[in-house]
């Protein structure tokens, strides 16, 4: 459980940091990403090239961002951590959001490893 709170979070941090090579370090070549908000997948990545791709593209989305990890709990092959989130956008969003507003959410994610190497990761809001 160990390894898998320092991979986890060298994800988080190099997820505030913008830092795409660090955030996927520890990611399996097969990496499945999905977003899930209320309840429905809204997004679904196959492969470290989607992952990254969509990373890249997601630095404009905010001028900052910063998630704080409330807590962990473990399972056999996952782990879960909740998530304070915060982030100042970076653009103007098509639901009306405005360049420089906040946002501030809770959530979880969900790091799901095969050979102490993330191979599906499921960020829940």
């Amino acid at each position: 459980m160990i390894d898998r709170e320092r991979i986890i979070k060298n994800y988080v941090e190099g997820y505030n940091q913008f830092d795409i090579d660090k955030m996927t370090t520890d990611f399996s070549k097969d990496i499945i990403f999905e977003n899930i908000q209320n309840g429905e997948v809204n997004m679904t990545l196959n492969g470290l090239n989607e992952f990254k791709e969509q990373a890249e593209n997601a630095k404009a989305y905010f001028s900052k961002r910063t998630q704080v990890i409330t807590a962990f709990s473990h399972f056999e092959s996952k782990t879960e951590i909740e998530i304070d989130y915060h982030a100042i956008l970076g653009m103007d969003f098509p639901n009306g959001m405005k360049t420089g507003e906040e946002l501030n959410l809770k959530g979880k994610s969900v790091f799901e490893f095969l050979d102490n190497k993330i191979s599906k990761l499921s960020d829940v809001s």
